[in-house]
């Protein structure tokens, strides 16, 4: 019985040992795999991180929108798959689609510009006449009793008392008696009269009326429209002296002003068509006969002249016109011309950027590029791009903040380098001292003069399309500009203080959440942040002149905000080219008196209306 309880414990012992040995063979690496496994699935598997263009510091794992701008998130594309060019941006098809970038295929075109021009009606300088007392006396009736009345050549237009007159008919008379033996004194007496402008049918009358007529009659030498009347009645007149000015409207001239910036587009031969408000669904062509030479100092235009037939009277002088012209850029060969929403320029640089295909997908390089005439919503690209490239023009801002994320060559950073985060889209120097877009220092002692040249002033941005919120908003900023602007028109520099003051307290005020469309966003924080810089630099300092310098920058990009967005009033956009050491300066106003918030008292009404933009 022993032997047998031994025999089966054995039996066991022997079983579970090679129990054991077989589990080790089986299973015994599976620990090691199992943990290879998991570390590899986790290289293959990639999280997509979701961030805000404009708050890049924002990092989530899933899609939604900011929690500080409220703007919709984009993906964050990884560095995994190396680039062809290491300055490009890779950006993928979703990323594209969610930024909403449009790209276009680069083109040559004859540039032609719809030019807008604005002039007055005059009268026919050549058929504007002196009518002339032609000889010295007294007024005794006036015909023609107020300006505008129409008379024909030949008309008695006035009456006129004068002794010599009076003295020449006797002459007249005592030459007829001797007539037989004296036919030259006659004849001399005759023609002194002729020298006064008498008709032969009036010496005859004289002549068969046998007495002398104490008051001669003025006859209208042309036909026309007074235009002004320069003498009343009982007033003494000398030989030559103008009565009347009487004008022929059968023919006028249209006065158009043209802009330093615009003339390199305007020739003479150009047709142009314009309508007059008080003749409301009708279009008027006339041709450019003449352009003036000369360049007016104060208003900093000149006058392009078109004839105009006005035989049914139509057209009155002092009436305001509005033409357009199709100008065409006077080029030997076809340019390259792109639309304004391919272009981010920053102080003195444009740049686009430049879409690639590679194997290893999409990407996009920036690319400076040197700009030419604006033609309307496109420019004209004088260097740095060729015929058939592919550029962005649409999301443009979004490629840029992808850019600055990856540490890419961006507008705001030419160079490259590490991801710059907060608010501000800028980094800190060695000094502490923000940089702004431009590549300009923010900080007090930063001059904000600097501003777009008139070409690129010119540039008329397309209105988008924002909530009524938002443009309630941006009027209330608007308004508080307006008490700034009417300070600095002042010399009143501690006003000026307060003005900014208040505009920076308005300006917290405006609800970037009520931009749902991403570029009008990017638009609006770019536009913000230069007023909100200038506006501080203004309540900072109490000399008037660095306020006027920053209210420049001020102006330059309030403008753009106006123009971008609207608010419920008729802007008008007005130029200073003394201003600024006679560099030129704008400035916005609601009304079209000039008052010159550059100048103040010295040169209070300094400048010109350069566009009105409207509601």
């Amino acid at each position: 019985m022993k032997t047998e309880t031994k025999k089966i414990i054995g039996l066991a012992a022997i079983t579970l040992i090679i129990g054991l040995l077989l589990g080790w063979l089986f299973f015994g690496g599976s620990e090691n795999r199992t943990v290879d496994e998991h570390q590899h699935d986790g290289e293959i598997v990639s999280e997509t991180i979701w961030t805000c263009s404009m708050h890049p510091q924002i990092r989530q794992n899933e899609p939604g929108n900011c929690p500080i701008c409220g703007m919709e998130l984009i993906p964050l594309d990884n560095d995994s798959n190396a680039e062809l060019d290491p300055m490009a941006i890779s950006m993928s098809r979703t990323a594209m689609q969610i930024a909403n970038v449009g790209t276009e295929i680069v083109g040559k075109t004859k540039p032609v510009k719809l030019l807008r021009l604005n002039g007055k009606v005059q009268a026919d300088e050549r058929l504007v006449y002196s009518q002339s007392s032609h000889i010295p006396g007294r007024i005794e009736k006036l015909m023609v009793n107020f300006t505008g009345e129409y008379v024909n050549k030949g008309q008695v237009i006035a009456s006129i008392y004068s002794p010599d007159l009076v003295n020449a008919q006797e002459e007249l008379f005592e030459a007829r008696k001797i007539v037989e033996t004296q036919p030259m004194l006659f004849n001399s007496a005759k023609e002194k009269l002729k020298n006064w402008k008498l008709s032969d049918i009036q010496i005859t009358q004289i002549l068969e009326s046998g007495t002398v007529q104490e008051e001669l009659h003025i006859l209208a030498d042309i036909s026309g429209y007074v235009t002004e009347k320069k003498v009343n009645l009982g007033d003494y007149v000398n030989k030559g002296m103008p009565i009347y000015q009487i004008a022929n409207l059968s023919t006028v001239w249209i006065l158009f002003d043209v802009y330093e910036s615009d003339m390199v587009w305007i020739k003479k031969g150009d047709e142009v068509s314009f309508t007059v408000q008080s003749v409301p669904g009708e279009t008027f062509k006339g041709k450019i006969s003449y352009l003036d030479p000369v360049i007016d100092p104060m208003t900093r235009v000149a006058k392009a002249r078109v004839e105009v037939n006005n035989r049914n009277l139509q057209l009155k002088p002092e009436m305001f016109v509005s033409g357009t012209v199709e100008a065409k850029l006077p080029l030997k060969s076809d340019a390259i011309v792109i639309p304004k929403t391919a272009v981010m320029w920053t102080g003195k640089r444009s740049v686009v950027y430049i879409k690639n295909i590679s194997d290893k997908g999409v990407n996009f390089m920036m690319r400076d590029v040197t700009l030419g005439p604006a033609l309307g919503e496109s420019f004209v690209v004088n260097e740095g791009l060729e015929e058939g490239e592919e550029i962005a023009i649409n999301g443009t801002f979004s490629i840029d903040a992808a850019a600055q994320l990856a540490g890419k060559p961006s507008m705001m950073n030419p160079e490259g380098g590490p991801a710059m985060t907060g608010h501000n889209h800028g980094g800190m120097d060695k000094g502490g001292e923000k940089e702004s877009e431009s590549g300009m220092r923010s900080n007090e002692s930063t001059d904000h003069s600097e501003m777009p040249d008139k070409t690129d002033h010119s540039r008329m941005e397309k209105r988008m399309e924002v909530s009524k919120i938002f443009v309630g908003q941006l009027e209330k900023v608007f308004d508080n500009y307006l008490d700034l602007k009417d300070a600095l028109v002042k010399d009143e520099a501690t006003a000026a203080k307060k003005g900014a003051d208040k505009l920076l307290a308005t300006l917290k005020k405006v609800d970037m959440k009520q931009l749902t469309d991403q570029e009008a966003h990017n638009h609006w924080m770019a536009i913000s942040k230069e007023i909100k810089s200038s506006s501080e630099a203004i309540g900072k300092t109490s000399d008037i002149e660095k306020q006027r310098g920053h209210f420049k920058h001020l102006s330059a990009h309030l403008s753009k905000g106006v123009r971008l967005f609207g608010v419920n009033k008729e802007v008008y956009e007005q130029f200073c080219p003394m201003a600024d050491n006679e560099k030129g300066a704008y400035w916005l106003s609601i009304h079209e008196e000039i008052r010159n918030p550059y100048m103040g008292n010295k040169m209070l009404t300094c400048g010109t209306t350069e566009a009105i933009i409207s509601k």
